[in-house]
């Protein structure tokens, strides 16, 4: 008799880590088998200590997970695709930011990203399937550039509409699609 296992969700949050109200957060506490990518102590803004943060939090799972990544976590997390082989059942990529693009005040400079192993951004095929959720009026990027992005990933390109960077600052706690869309991949 086969078991069918419910995936184990991975929340691998933005540059921000985890905000109280963020739908990432409010995800995370409503699904039973839910976990997060735990905030870095130091070393915030190093990629490739971000990945190491991912890849250690995915050695604590046992058996099928779900990614749900948003922001600087869709980087993290492809980034960590292109040096990592281990099965996932598949990935939530909501509003990739465009680091090789010059970003609004208060964000890191696109020298800054590069010094820090962000830059270039992996365009590689992703090894498992993924859905990248895109708004029209991202502020952090063109919807065209996050198009191109999901094509090169092999991504379902989704338009969620005028969703600003799907964060609180932009008007967005719960983000029921959150839920849809993981049910999907699961």
């Amino acid at each position: 008799m086969t078991s069918i296992s419910t995936p184990a969700v991975l929340i691998v949050p933005g540059l921000r880590d985890h905000v109280e109200d963020h739908w990432q957060t409010l995800l995370e506490r409503r699904l039973p088998n839910a976990r997060s990518v735990p905030p870095l102590e130091r070393d915030k803004l190093d990629c490739a200590a971000r990945v190491a943060a991912l890849d250690a939090a995915l050695a604590r799972i046992e058996g099928p997970v779900v990614l749900v990544a948003h922001s600087a976590g869709v980087m993290i997390t492809v980034h960590w695709a292109r040096m990592h082989r281990r099965e996932i059942q598949g990935a939530l990529l909501a509003t990739p930011p465009d680091f090789e693009s010059p970003m609004p005040d208060g964000y890191p400079t696109v020298e800054t990203l590069r010094e820090h192993g962000w830059l270039p951004a992996p365009r590689e095929h992703l090894p498992f399937p993924s859905i990248v959720a895109a708004s029209t009026n991202d502020p952090l990027a063109r919807f065209e550039r996050v198009a191109e992005l999901a094509d090169a990933w092999g991504s379902r390109f989704v338009n969620i509409g005028a969703a600003g960077h799907l964060n609180p600052a932009s008007g967005h706690g719960e983000w029921t699609r959150a839920d849809e869309f993981v049910a999907e991949l699961s």
